[in-house]
C-alpha cells in the first residue's frame, strides 16, 4: 500500500486540505492519507489552538472517507520533527510505501528544516504545485535528490487557514460556510473558535 503522510498545522483544516488528500488517492499516487497535526510546541507558531481542538477538526473532516486518516504522533509535550514522523510511520508500515506530502512553498525552505536535506535523501515527496512558485527552479535547487521528488498534477487553490481565520474575525462566519466541511463549520460556531 501507498501512505501518504499529511503534515500541518491545520488551524484549521478546510476543503482544500481534504480536497488535496482526495485528489492524489484519485490520481493513484497514494491509496490512504493520514493527516499529522503539529504539536503547539511548534516554535514557528504562535496563534494554533489546542492540538485537542484541531484534532478533532481534523477528525470530523476525514469522518465520512476510509481512506484519510488522523494521527496524533506529534502532539506531544516536545517538539516533534518531520524526519522523526517519516521515521516513525516508515517503522510502523514496514511493508508500505511511505510518501511525504508538501506544496512548493514547503519544498522551497526544506533545507533549513532540522534533517531537511535527510528528508530529502531518504523519503519519496509528493509535491503540490501553489500558483506562485515555480517548481522548475526547486528542482534545480534540489537536484542531488530529484529522484525522491514526485512533482504531481494536483493544484492547490487559494483557500487559506490564514483566509478562514481571517474571516471569523471580521465578523463574517457564514462566508466560511464554502472553505469548510459542513461538521467542521458547524464545530467552530458552537465553540466559538477564532473569535478572540
Amino acid at each position: 500500500m501507498k501512505i501518504g503522510i499529511f503534515g500541518g498545522s491545520f488551524n484549521p483544516p478546510h476543503k482544500m486540505h481534504k480536497k488535496i488528500a482526495l485528489d492524489l488517492i484519485k490520481n493513484n499516487y497514494v491509496d490512504k492519507i493520514i493527516f499529522v497535526p503539529t504539536g503547539n510546541k511548534y516554535k514557528y507558531k504562535t496563534n494554533l489552538l489546542s492540538d485537542e481542538i484541531r484534532f478533532k477538526m481534523l477528525t470530523l473532516m476525514c469522518a465520512d472517507n476510509k481512506n484519510l486518516e488522523v494521527s496524533d504522533y506529534e502532539l506531544k509535550d516536545e517538539v516533534v520533527y518531520t524526519y522523526e514522523t517519516l521515521d516513525y510511520f516508515k517503522n510502523k508500515y514496514k511493508d508500505d510505501d511511505i510518501y511525504f506530502i508538501c506544496g512548493t512553498d514547503n519544498l522551497s525552505y526544506i533545507d533549513k528544516w532540522k534533517n531537511g536535506l535527510d528528508v530529502l535523501a531518504n523519503n519519496k515527496l509528493l509535491v503540490v504545485k501553489r500558483s506562485t512558485d515555480s517548481i522548475n527552479d526547486l528542482l534545480v535547487k534540489f537536484k542531488d535528490y530529484k529522484d525522491n521528488i514526485i512533482v504531481t498534477n494536483i493544484l492547490e487553490n487559494e483557500i487559506s487557514s490564514t483566509k478562514v481565520r481571517r474571516e471569523i474575525k471580521r465578523g463574517n462566519i457564514n462566508n466560511i460556510e464554502s472553505y469548510v466541511e459542513k461538521e467542521v463549520f458547524n464545530y467552530i460556531v458552537d465553540n466559538k473558535l477564532y473569535l478572540k
